[in-house]
């Protein structure tokens, strides 16, 4: 998950490094502010560098405050994955000219380029990732590994929900016609014409939730017949057997 932006970063073991292990995530932690981002002076790494210390998270978690780090240490592969787009970024800036002359690798083949705008997207970008997951906890959207699939849940849902349109439909009252509640009988008598004018109201709205579920259901089975296309169901297509 980690090894390009570990092996971009020189560390010394990409392929085997495992952030559930405790002593190699807090070395690691400890190399990347020595050797890469060096957010504190030398003299202010101390505790950070106390790898046994029980007063080690309290100061992991003091760090990522001061790095305006967007997730908590519970958080522990998207802190780790923060953490690396950081030193990324600092290593670039420590070497501007080195990286500046690397040519990009692009596609040669005559492919069709996707017209998807998302697909251009760094997701591996923290300030990405971080602006993703402030969007999806505004908005109430079920967090996702894929990065990418959380902001085309956002975008779906700002289509369909928040679009002046969208609004606007929203905002419109839907007025029925009006119903003579003394032709509909109530099969019982509650010994009050106001409760009994109230469960008329009632019935009829039940009614309608009914109607409105057997429509979906109607809709759910056509679009199920459409996909499985068997012949017993559908006598347009053909004879069923030989």
């Amino acid at each position: 998950m980690f090894r390009r932006k570990l092996t971009a970063l020189d560390y010394h073991n990409p392929a085997g490094f495992d952030c559930k292990d405790e002593t190699e995530f807090r070395n690691f932690v400890v190399w990347l502010e020595d050797q890469k981002i060096r957010h504190y002076k030398i003299e202010d790494r101390g505790q950070l560098r106390n790898i046994p210390s029980s007063q080690w998270p309290a100061c992991f978690d003091q760090y990522l405050q001061d790095l305006n780090c967007p997730f908590s240490a519970q958080d522990r592969q998207e802190t780790v994955d923060w953490l690396l787009g950081l030193a990324v970024r600092f290593e670039y800036g420590d070497n501007v000219d080195k990286y500046r002359n690397c040519t990009p690798v692009t596609e040669t083949s005559n492919t069709q380029k996707p017209v998807d705008p998302l697909i251009n997207l760094d997701s591996n970008n923290p300030d990405f990732k971080a602006g993703v997951m402030a969007l999806a906890n505004l908005l109430k959207i079920q967090r996702h590994d894929d990065y990418l699939v959380m902001l085309k849940a956002i975008r779906i849902l700002i289509q369909e929900r928040l679009t002046p349109e969208a609004i606007s439909k929203a905002g419109q009252r839907k007025e029925g016609l009006p119903v003579d509640l003394d032709k509909h009988i109530l099969g019982f008598d509650t010994g009050d014409a106001t409760l009994n004018e109230a469960a008329r109201i009632l019935r009829l709205l039940h009614i309608e939730d009914l109607r409105e579920l057997q429509t979906k259901i109607n809709e759910a089975i056509v679009a199920v017949q459409a996909i499985i296309a068997d012949p017993k169901t559908d006598h347009r297509l053909g004879k069923v057997g030989r």
